[in-house]
């Protein structure tokens, strides 16, 4: 069987994050991977399922406990995120027993493992997983800069539109 390099699982990732970016979502993608195979995967979604806890990681988590019919993940599993993941995630990443993260690039504002806050680091959760950044960074952190970008034209092609029709 091929072991496949952290890069592969990381583009999947990232076209989960394209899927996202499709709808009108930030683009932020995730896989779960065990056993050398992908186990859930998902990405943002919280406009379009009105749900605030939609983010990547949360709907990969849902996606592999629902197919293992579990609420634990296998002790291997390694998650795959294109965006360091935020409060929230890192406490459903805590319960759902995740060994390991690999993200693409630090998220200043709400990042929870080495940016804004580094919840690992209190010592109070009862499980703790490893983590690394980096992987695939410039590509991960450019697909979030063109959509935030493409974003901010639109807002203003559309207030320029409002004041022509005024």
């Amino acid at each position: 069987m091929t072991e496949y390099s952290d890069e592969y699982w990381m583009q999947l990732a990232y076209e989960q994050a394209e899927l996202a970016a499709q709808q009108g979502e930030i683009p932020v993608g995730a896989v779960l991977v065990s056993q050398n195979r992908v186990i859930g995967s998902g990405y943002n979604a919280p406009i379009t399922l009105l749900d605030p806890t939609a983010h990547a990681e949360i709907q990969a988590i849902r996606a592999a406990c629902s197919s293992l019919e579990n609420y634990r993940l296998p002790e291997d599993t390694t998650l795959y995120v294109t965006l360091e993941p935020c409060t929230m995630c890192v406490g459903a990443l805590v319960h759902a027993r995740i060994k390991h993260v690999v993200f693409g690039t630090p998220e200043p504002k709400a990042g929870s493992l080495v940016s804004a806050r580094q919840l690992l680091q209190q010592g109070y959760y009862n499980h703790r997983f490893t983590f690394q950044n980096g992987c695939l960074q410039e590509k991960c952190a450019q697909q979030l800069s063109h959509f935030f970008k493409r974003r901010r034209e639109q807002k203003k092609q559309d207030k320029q539109q409002k004041n022509v029709l005024k």
